[in-house]
């Protein structure tokens, strides 16, 4: 660039998680335990003990905030549309 002048990089923001049905990143807790809602295509999820990819078996964390979402043998979703 002329001048010396270089754009200032910006952190990346992150919106949360991803939506498993469409993929924006505006999936959010809802009012009951394990259960999330993506605020732009309105679908519910519910988090699993199993997993739906590869069946295997996982403790829940109930905390919305710190739930591990993926799983730890597939890295697949552990998410199941309800």
């Amino acid at each position: 660039m002329e001048g010396g002048h270089e754009a200032p990089v910006r952190p990346a923001i992150d919106l949360g998680p991803e939506c498993p049905n469409c993929g924006e990143p505006w999936l959010r807790p809802s009012n009951l335990p394990g259960r999330y809602r993506c605020v732009f295509c309105l679908h519910r999820f519910e988090l699993t003990s199993v997993c739906p990819n590869c069946g295997e078996h996982s403790t829940i964390v109930r905390m919305s905030s710190t739930a591990m979402m993926k799983c730890n043998n597939c890295g697949d979703s552990m998410l199941q549309a309800i």
